[in-house]
């Protein structure tokens, strides 16, 4: 398992790179690597603010107090922190742009999956703002086949929220076993083609900072083979 990078630190914030496959905090069911175990080593207190799902790659935002912690949680229930993402996605998109605005709730009732298209019991509203950064061929597009490289940025923060939003839109997240399980594999990779870029916060201090997590190396790849596509 790779081991996560720190992109900054200060007294009062850690920021980390996060490989796929760590899961933020143990779940109780699996044993897979826990970045919350990886932390308990290097310092003694830390708090999450935020998290992103085990195959996510990308930027993390721990506080390293208490008062980092509140500072921190009030920017993100305010709908104040500004996050992109980078992923690949099945069917070539058309358009250049676009908004996605569908409530979020249980694919099926209870925990797992969720869902925008046929949502059940609690429904969270929840927005996903997209933009294209390149496709396959105009040909493709026109059918629905390739794929599309994106830029997501959510307004909200709901579980699976870009997974689900792009989903609902018939094009998934490339290996996504939750959400697309049908769908082959494509650019040669081995999971969750979802990686956290960018986030920019207010730092305790009063600086608004922006952490960027370069992109690993499936994404480069990824990047090359849809140009020749």
């Amino acid at each position: 398992m790779e081991e996560p990078t720190i992109l900054f630190e200060d007294d009062m914030l850690v920021v980390v790179n996060k490989p796929s496959g760590m899961i933020v905090y143990p779940d109780g069911k699996h044993d897979y690597p826990a970045l919350s175990h990886w932390l308990d080593k290097k310092y003694q207190e830390h708090h999450f603010v935020h998290r992103i799902d085990r195959e996510t790659s990308g930027v993390l935002v721990v506080a390293k107090t208490a008062e980092a912690h509140a500072f921190l949680k009030e920017q993100f229930q305010n709908r104040e922190i500004k996050k992109i993402y980078r992923a690949f996605v099945y069917g070539a998109l058309k358009e250049e742009r676009g908004v996605i605005e569908r409530p979020i709730g249980s694919a099926r009732g209870g925990r797992g999956p969720r869902s925008a298209t046929r949502p059940h019991g609690v429904q969270r509203a929840a927005s996903t703002t997209w933009k294209r950064l390149s496709n396959t061929s105009t040909e493709q597009s026109a059918s629905g086949q390739g794929a599309a490289y994106i830029e997501a940025f959510p307004k909200t923060g709901r579980t699976h929220q870009i997974r689900v939003h792009c989903a609902a839109i018939q094009h998934p997240i490339v290996c996504d076993q939750l959400y697309a399980p049908q769908r082959p594999p494509m650019f040669g990779f081995k999971r969750l083609a979802l990686h956290a870029y960018s986030i920019t916060i207010a730092h305790p201090s009063g600086r608004e900072m922006t952490f960027l997590a370069p992109l690993p190396p499936d994404f480069v790849a990824a990047e090359a083979e849809l140009r020749k596509a």
